[in-house]
């Protein structure tokens, strides 16, 4: 198993970048869980909603293509660009990846 670097932004105020390791086969909620950064997941990470969803900056061929299902939550999501993807289906295939995470203050429980 390959271990790559992730570089986790922020819009929220307060928080500083964050580098971190990210195993071949993980997603990004997984390390931001797992590091205690916080990231939305209502459906519990299966693609079911859209309030994971990222800004992918850099690394976008280093991370499992997008499906139609995927794609449908990401027009839900609050302030939709074209390289947002949603955090549970960043999966790594290959290479470092850096993301900015939207103002989780928004957000209300989870």
């Amino acid at each position: 198993m390959n271990i790559y670097k992730i570089k986790v932004n922020f819009e929220e105020k307060g928080h500083e970048s964050i580098e971190l390791p990210i195993a071949e086969g993980e997603s990004v909620l997984d390390v931001c869980l797992e590091n205690g950064i916080e990231l939305q997941h209502n459906c519990g990470g299966v693609c079911g909603c859209s309030t994971c969803h990222v800004y992918v900056n850099k690394g976008m061929d280093n991370i499992q293509e997008i499906s139609d299902k995927e794609e449908d939550f990401i027009d839900r999501a609050v302030n939709p660009r074209i390289n947002s993807r949603l955090g549970c289906q960043c999966v790594i295939v290959d290479g470092d990846i850096e993301v900015t995470l939207p103002d989780q203050s928004q957000f209300l429980g989870h």
